[in-house]
């Protein structure tokens, strides 16, 4: 294929929990250059977090300018978001409606973790529904159906009664960059209970009391689906392209779930020549792990698998013509950070690297790298500060530490984090046990996430669970997976199917 430059290239756009990310990628898959700025959370009350549409979209006009600044316009092709699964609502006229009772219009998005929810998920739960079948059996208060029914129940007059769209956060970013209304398969079947081909189902929302969404077939949370990466409007429209310093027209892919784009950006790897014993098998023996504020454990399968405690079996939610399961842990990096920062000794970290600093610690206080696990042997974490998303399922569950003294030196608080990364690396064997039962055969671990870049996180992962772990050469998964949607939207690739990445491996089994 003949292009009127000699490079051309694809926008991935990530937007995490607390910043949103772009990289100008290359048809080659490789990183040209990536920019970063923070959003604002705010948290009116305990268990409630919210943030700004208007903020997230401006900074993303912010960071894919500052990436395509060294390019000519022409030369990028196509465009592709990612983003946490939080819920965003607007009126008919497309504008902000408030989400708290404090009334601010600006702040008109529940977040992914915000679990005001929990006791309207636990009477959906309750219904037994048929749909529950694929989240796992139990609703969680961090999909979009019970804040949806606690909006209804405790903000009726200011944001129901108001509200004409609702949008997962990546289905609003490319209708603000393309005008469509279009949803991603993505976002309304993992978090919505949409399920192809059949579509909603009326009786559901009917179920919880929520019917009157059912309206103009759907309209308010989505009448029209499309698989992930698919061409959405006439790519960006004048408006947005102008926002973003790209040309009008420029191809715009339906969007993924950040966890999905990361998956979708890693589970491809190439890794030949490394003796894995995933290598000659189908991808359905790899698990994607996308490890930041918190994990998702992606794992795929040629049929259906119904799995207690984890969500899905989802088709085509990542993967074409594949089924996804997913398990998670709502608080992973968070809880790492909320460990280290609630200690005594905390202040007498380094002010960079902190947690390079505590891995290195570690190892001066073990005899060797490999006693650096037996460190920890008297001191025990339970991880469910923010509840259990998988396979508990189970989001009252709470946090635990035992075998604390009154010591509260900074090897005290070095053996805590690592008890805590010891926590998280159980907690993903008992979503793989939960899988493996189900008939899940999984037999190598592609991580990506910030965590990921903690050698000592990978490591324990790769002990805990008796799996190697492979990390890709090109570290931004996720910002790679985004700018898949962008390059098949251009209709330069048929499909957002992995391809074989090149990853390095790290990790052997212990």
């Amino acid at each position: 294929m003949a292009f009127p430059y000699p490079t051309v290239y694809y926008v991935g756009v990530d937007v995490g929990t607390a910043s949103v990310r772009a990289a100008l990628v290359s048809r080659a898959g490789l990183l040209n250059s990536t920019a970063e700025e923070p959003i604002s959370i705010w948290e009116p009350q305990a268990d409630h977090y919210v943030q700004s549409s208007s903020e997230i979209w401006e900074k993303c006009c912010t960071v894919v300018k500052v990436v395509t600044q060294s390019v000519e316009r022409s030369q990028v092709r196509g465009i592709g978001f990612d983003a946490t699964c939080s819920l965003v609502v607007l009126d008919q006229s497309f504008q902000p409606v408030p989400v708290s009772q404090d009334g601010d219009r600006q702040r008109n998005v529940v977040m992914w973790m915000d679990h005001r929810a929990e006791e309207q998920a636990a009477r959906i739960t309750n219904t037994g529904h048929g749909v529950l079948s694929r989240v796992g059996g139990v609703m969680s208060p961090e999909m979009q159906p019970p804040k949806l029914l606690w909006l209804k129940e405790n903000l009726k007059e200011s944001c129901w009664k108001e509200a004409a769209h609702f949008f997962d956060l990546p289905d609003f970013l490319s209708w603000k960059a393309t005008g469509s209304l279009t949803r991603s398969l993505c976002t309304l079947v993992c978090k919505w209970t949409y399920c192809p081909p059949e579509g909603w189902d009326a009786s559901f929302w009917t179920s919880i009391g929520l019917e009157d969404l059912l309206e103009n077939d759907f309209s308010k949370i989505g009448s029209v689906s499309c698989p992930p990466g698919s061409p959405l409007g006439d790519g960006l429209t004048q408006e947005a392209a102008a926002d973003l310093g790209l040309d009008p027209g420029t191809a715009v892919g339906a969007s993924l779930i950040d966890a999905h784009a990361g998956g979708l950006g890693v589970i491809g790897a190439d890794v030949k020549g490394f003796h894995l014993p995933c290598e000659d098998q189908p991808i359905t023996s790899r698990m994607a792990m996308i490890c930041g504020t918190s994990t998702c454990h992606m794992a795929i399968s040629e049929q259906p698998l119904f799995v207690p405690g984890v969500w899905g079996p989802c088709l085509s939610a990542m993967v074409p013509g594949v089924w996804l399961n997913e398990g998670g842990q709502s608080a992973t990096g968070r809880l790492i950070d909320h460990v280290m920062k609630g200690h005594a000794a905390y202040t007498q970290l380094q002010e960079q690297a902190r947690q390079s600093y505590l891995n290195s610690h570690l190892s001066s206080m073990a005899d060797s790298r490999s006693a650096v696990d037996l460190l920890g042997s008297s001191l025990h974490v339970w991880p469910d500060f923010h509840g259990n998303r998988s396979p508990l399922a189970d989001p009252t569950l709470k946090g635990m530490v035992t075998g604390l003294s009154l010591s509260q030196t900074l090897d005290d608080l070095a053996l805590l984090y690592l008890a805590t990364i010891q926590a998280l690396a159980l907690g993903t064997l008992h979503i793989l046990e939960a899988m493996k039962e189900a008939g899940h055969d999984i037999r190598t671990l592609f991580l990506c996430g910030g965590l990921s870049k903690n050698s000592l996180f990978v490591q324990i992962h790769a002990n805990a669970t008796g799996l190697p772990v492979v990390l890709p050469d090109q570290m931004e998964a996720v910002l790679i997976g985004a700018a898949v949607l962008g390059a098949c939207a251009s209709q330069d690739y048929s499909s957002i199917q992995p391809q074989r990445n090149h990853c390095r491996w790290l990790v052997l089994i212990p």
